[in-house]
């Protein structure tokens, strides 16, 4: 059974990675064509692949809270959008309720 593991993993890369670049939307691929690229993740097992993760799209840094941490607008959790927790004060206000002290 060990011995089939490099093979299950080279494939399990490339079909990571010819999904991954199916799905990749044609103005974040870098350096060639999309067709090109998939050409590429098929006929070279092992190198294709990593090329493609390395080399073949866009890639965003990550981390942060959305514009005040990251420096990109990106999702928020709503206990940490203030745009969201002040909806929530003006809804309590209109309704006339007592806020919450935020315990």
């Amino acid at each position: 059974m060990l011995r089939y593991l490099p093979f299950l993993l080279v494939l399990g890369l490339t079909i990571y990675t010819f999904i991954d670049c199916l799905n990749t939307p044609e103005n974040e691929v870098k350096h060639l064509p999309k067709v090109v690229w998939v050409i590429i993740i098929l006929l070279f097992s092992i190198v294709g692949p990593v090329v493609w993760l390395v080399a073949g799209r866009k890639r965003e840094a990550r981390g942060g809270y959305g514009t005040a941490g990251g420096g990109r607008g990106g999702w928020v959790a709503p206990d940490d959008n203030p745009d969201f927790l002040k909806s929530l004060d003006e809804e309590t206000r209109r309704r006339g309720e007592p806020e919450a002290d935020g315990a």
